[in-house]
C-alpha cells in the first residue's frame, strides 16, 4: 500500500522504537521482519484472500524493509529524532542545522528506495499501476511513470539501490542512469548499466550535475563511434508538440539534435538582439528571470511568423527583421590540461561530430579567442574600453565565453549567454568596463552581490575568492571552458 506510507512509517519509527525492546529476524527473502504489538512483518506479494476481515491494513502490517545493507529502521528513527530536535530548537547553531539537513536527505533517500520497493510490489497487483501510484500520490501520470522508471533502474544497478536505501546517494543520482539510457538500444541500455555498479563510489561524493557529467561519459563509450552514428539516434528522437493549458495559453515543447538546437538558439539570439538591443516591450515581466524568457518567446515567435507584429514591441507592424549570420567563439586553449599542446574546441553548449561542425562554420561567423591558464591572449575586437562606457562590448563576452561556458559561481548551471558582465570594482566605485574587471554572472547571483553582501575578488589569473556576509569565504581556481 502506497496511500499514507509516509504518515504510517512515520508512525511506526516513532512508536515502535521508544522502548528498545522491538527484535528483529530476517526471513526467507532477505526481509527484514520486526516483531513488535502493532505486528511489522512482510506482506506476501500475492493478494491474501483469507486474511481475518479485523486484521487492520496500515500501520498494522507494512510492506517490510529489504535486508540488504540498506538503513536499519533504528537508525531512520535516531535520524528524524535529530531532526525534530533541531527544527524544535530556535537557537540551534548552523552547524547543528546543517547536519539536520543532510539527515534529512538520507531519510528522503530512505523513503524513495522503500517506495521503489512498494512499487515494484504493486505492479505486479494492478493492470495500471501508472494510475494506481498518481492516485496514491496524488501526483500525475508522468510523474508515476518516472518513478517506475527510477524503480526498474534500480533492480539493474543493485549497488545503486544499496546506496540509496542507506541514505548515501539521492534519487537524482539513480534519475541521471535513467535519463542516460533512454534512447539507447536494449543491448548499449544493458552494456551502460553494467557499467555503473562500478560508479557507486563516485556518486556517493559527487553532486548530480557531476555525476551527471560521468555518466555521460560512460555513455560515450558505449557509442563509441566519430559521433555520426549517435547524431542520427538523435535526429530520430527529434520532437515537437503543442497543447492549450488551463490558462487558455498555447504551449510548445520540442527536443531537437544538437546540430538543429544550436542553429535554432543562434537564431533566436540573434533575433532577440535585433529586436529589442534599443528598448523592450511593455509587455515585460519585472523579474529579470521571467523577463529574458519573455523577450525569447517573442523573439521565437517572430522567427516563426516572419514579421515584428508581437504586441508591445518597439519594432514597426509588418517588417520583418532578419538575424544575422550565427556566431561561434573557437577557443584555443595553449596549455589545455591533458593535452599535449594546445587543444582547440568551440563554446557550444552541445556535442556536434566536427565534419558537421565545420559545415556550421562556414555558415556563421567563427571568432578566435586564445586562452591560458585563465588568462586571454588573444581575443579580436576592444577588450578595455574604460570609463567611457558602463555596458561590456561583442568583443568582451566573445573573449570571457572562451573561458567561461557558465555563471562564474561554483555549481551554478546557469549558461553564459543568460549572464551579466559584472564589475568586480562596481562601476559607480569608480571600476573600468575592461576585461580584467568583468566577470559573467546570472541574474540571481548578480543579486546577491548587489543586494546580499557577496564580495567577489578576481586574481591575477581569474582565480576567484568569494566572501559572504557570515564571513565564510569560497575559492576556485582558473576557469577554463570545459570546467567552468
Amino acid at each position: 500500500r502506497l496511500h499514507g506510507v509516509e504518515e504510517d512509517l512515520s508512525s511506526v519509527i516513532l512508536g515502535q522504537y521508544r522502548s528498545g525492546n522491538d527484535q528483529h529476524a530476517a526471513d526467507s527473502t532477505g526481509c527484514l521482519v520486526a516483531a513488535s504489538s502493532l505486528s511489522f512483518r512482510t506482506r506476501p506479494q500475492q493478494t491474501d484472500t483469507n486474511r481475518p476481515e479485523q486484521e487492520p491494513d496500515l500501520p498494522n502490517s507494512v510492506t517490510a524493509l529489504r535486508h540488504d545493507g540498506g538503513m536499519e529502521i533504528a537508525a531512520v528513527h535516531e535520524r528524524v529524532e535529530r531532526i525534530g530536535a533541531v527544527r524544535a530548537n530556535c537557537a540551534a547553531v548552523r552547524s547543528d542545522r546543517e547536519s539536520a539537513l543532510v539527515e534529512v536527505r538520507r531519510v528522503r533517500s530512505w523513503l524513495d528506495a522503500s517506495e521503489a520497493d512498494l512499487i515494484r510490489g504493486l505492479a505486479t497487483q494492478v493492470s495500471f499501476p501508472e494510475a494506481a501510484i498518481a492516485e496514491l500520490s496524488t501526483g500525475s501520470i508522468g510523474q508515476a511513470t518516472a518513478v517506475m522508471d527510477r524503480a526498474a533502474t534500480l533492480v539493474s544497478v543493485p549497488a545503486f539501490a544499496s546506496a540509496l536505501d542507506a541514505g548515501a546517494i539521492t534519487a537524482g543520482h539513480v534519475d541521471v542512469i535513467t535519463r542516460a539510457g533512454k534512447h539507447m538500444d536494449p543491448a548499449q541500455r544493458e552494456e551502460l548499466l553494467d557499467r555503473m555498479d562500478a560508479l557507486v563510489t563516485v556518486a556517493e561524493h559527487a553532486t548530480q550535475a557531476e555525476f551527471a557529467r560521468r555518466v555521460r561519459d560512460e555513455a560515450r563509450r558505449v557509442l563509441a563511434d566519430d559521433g555520426m552514428a549517435a547524431l542520427e539516434r538523435q535526429r530520430r528522437a527529434t520532437s515537437l508538440r503543442t497543447w492549450v493549458d488551463d490558462d487558455g495559453m498555447w504551449n510548445m515543447k520540442g527536443r531537437f539534435d544538437p546540430v538543429t538546437g544550436v542553429r535554432l538558439d543562434a537564431r533566436i539570439h540573434s533575433k532577440l538582439e535585433a529586436l529589442f538591443a534599443e528598448a523592450t516591450p511593455d509587455t515585460c515581466p519585472s523579474d529579470p528571470v521571467d523577463k529574458q524568457h519573455h523577450l525569447r518567446a517573442l523573439a521565437l515567435a517572430d522567427l516563426i511568423l516572419d514579421t515584428a507584429t508581437t504586441a508591445g514591441t518597439s519594432t514597426t507592424a509588418g517588417t520583418a527583421t532578419k538575424p544575422g549570420r550565427p556566431e561561434f567563439v573557437m577557443v584555443v586553449d595553449a596549455d589545455a590540461p591533458a593535452h599535449n599542446g594546445p587543444h582547440v574546441e568551440f563554446s557550444i553548449p552541445v556535442e556536434i561530430p566536427w565534419r558537421v561542425l565545420a559545415d556550421l562554420a562556414d555558415h556563421a561567423d567563427v571568432h578566435t579567442v586564445v586562452v591560458r591558464n585563465g588568462i586571454v591572449l588573444h581575443a579580436p575586437g576592444n577588450l578595455n574600453l574604460g570609463r567611457s562606457t558602463r555596458l561590456a562590448n561583442r568583443a568582451q563576452r566573445r573573449a570571457l565565453r572562451g573561458l567561461y561556458s557558465r555563471c562564474a559561481i561554483p555549481g551554478c548551471n546557469v549558461h553564459y549567454d543568460r549572464c551579466k558582465l559584472h564589475h568586480i570594482i562596481w562601476w559607480r566605485h569608480g571600476g573600468c568596463t575592461d576585461l580584467d574587471n568583468l566577470i559573467p554572472l546570472c541574474v540571481h547571483h548578480h543579486h546577491k552581490i548587489h543586494d546580499s553582501g557577496w564580495e567577489l575578488i578576481l586574481g591575477s589569473n581569474r582565480e576567484l575568492t568569494i566572501r559572504f556576509p557570515d564571513g565564510t569565504v569560497q575559492s576556485t581556481g582558473p576557469p577554463t571552458i570545459r570546467a567552468a
